[in-house]
Order: structure tokens, then sequence, then C-alpha cells
């Protein structure tokens, strides 16, 4: 069973479509996200990525990740403080009162590229090619540079192959998800959702819909799982 891990692993939409494809998957995150059923569905650490070292994943056949993009979403806004501040991180103006976020491109971009560097540290420790794929927003393509492609508002750079496959995940109660030409389509079915999303009421409920929301979809990431589980056994 090959060995995928799963940077900045959140509630595991990259684990979910990963697991269903037959990988063995150790998650990374800073914080356990549990709202009452809704929870990591494989081994999480505890760990900040930014202490941790490639060579710890020697073993590994794949790397996944999802960097926070919340500074990324916040600047690609139609809003006068986010176009403010993106310009005070490239040296033009002042940052606005109260702005308590990165004060460099070097510090905004941090966990992206800390996920570059740990591919690189993994590759060199055994020698041989790790594939990675990061995911993120659009806004983050004016600091990090353009991504390979896109599903969605799913944007994925690193060593992201052509994909296309057909899950029946639902979203939303009647409406399957899948990938056509390279792209996230949906469309209406006649009965209802197998799967539905559980309303989480009390004080984790805002932070468990802004956590589902961030999830990559189980049809990119069984995609992506079924691509390399595919290439892990023709080279295996």
């Amino acid at each position: 069973m090959p060995l995928a891990i799963d940077l900045f692993c959140g509630l595991g939409g990259w684990t979910e479509g990963l697991l269903a494809e037959g990988w063995d998957v150790v998650g990374f995150d800073i914080k356990r996200h549990v709202y009452g059923e809704h929870h990591y569905p494989a081994q999480l650490v505890v760990q900040d990525v930014l202490t941790l070292h490639g060579s710890q994943f020697r073993d590994a056949s794949l790397i996944v990740a999802s960097p926070p993009c919340q500074e990324f979403s916040y600047m690609a806004m139609p809003w006068r403080r986010g176009k403010q501040i993106a310009a005070a991180l490239r040296g033009d103006g002042e940052f606005p009162e109260g702005y308590t976020g990165s004060r460099t491109v070097a510090d905004l971009t941090r966990l992206f590229d800390a996920c570059f560097r740990i591919q690189r540290e993994a590759c060199e420790a055994v020698g041989r090619k790790i594939p990675m794929v990061v995911e993120n927003v659009r806004g983050a393509e004016s600091w990090v540079g353009r991504s390979k492609r896109n599903f969605g508002s799913f944007y994925l750079w690193g060593d992201v192959p052509l994909l296309i496959g057909r899950y029946k995940f639902f979203k939303n109660p009647g409406t399957e998800v899948y990938i056509r030409n390279n792209k996230l389509c949906t469309h209406r079915t006649s009965r209802t959702s197998r799967t539905r999303l559980t309303r989480v009421t009390g004080a984790g409920s805002a932070s468990y819909q802004a956590a589902n929301i961030a999830k990559v979809p189980m049809p990119l990431s069984r995609s992506i799982g079924r691509f390399y589980a595919r290439k892990f056994a023709r080279v295996g």
C-alpha cells in the first residue's frame, strides 16, 4: 500500500479521496479539526508544517498539500482594504491601521514555499522523485506564480496530471460531481443525495463550515490518488 503525506490536512479532503483509492495517508496540521462527528479520517500528527524536514518522508510516494489561503483570498477581493494590503506588501504605501497579517512577500508565501522545500528534501533523502500536488486559490497566483491548472475554484501547483473521471460524490442533495475534460462538473440527479452534509450546531459551527468549504472535493482527490496509485503500481 503506497504512502501519501497530507500537509495542512484540515478535515481531510485530500485524504478521503486517497484512502478511497487504496493509499495509506498520514496528515499534518497545526490543530486537530474535530466538529462533532466530523474529523480528520486518518492518522494525524499535530505539528507546525514549518518545523518538518522532508527527509522524514523518504518512504512516501506522494505529497499533497493545501496551505492556508485566507490572505490570498482576501487580497483578491474587490475591497479597498485588501488592495491597500497588497500594495503595501509590494512596497507601495502603508498597511491599514490595525493590520496584523504578513508584512513581507516572503512571510506571505512561507507556508506555500515550505511545501516545495519539504518535497525537495524528501527527494534528496531518497534519491528519487516524490511527486507533490499543492492546492490553493486563484488569488495565490499573483504571489506564487501561475498554477498548472484549476478545477473550478481549486487551483493546483506542482506535479499535476491531466485528469478525467466520474464519481458518485454528492456535495449537495441530488447533485453529482465529476471530472470531464479536465474540469469539475456537476449535474442534477433524479435521486436525492446518499451523502448529506450534517448541520453542525454550537460554538464550532462556523469553524466547521469554513473547514468544510476548504476541503478538496472527492472527485479531484480521487483522480489524483488513482493516477499516482497506478503510476506507483507500474514503477513498483
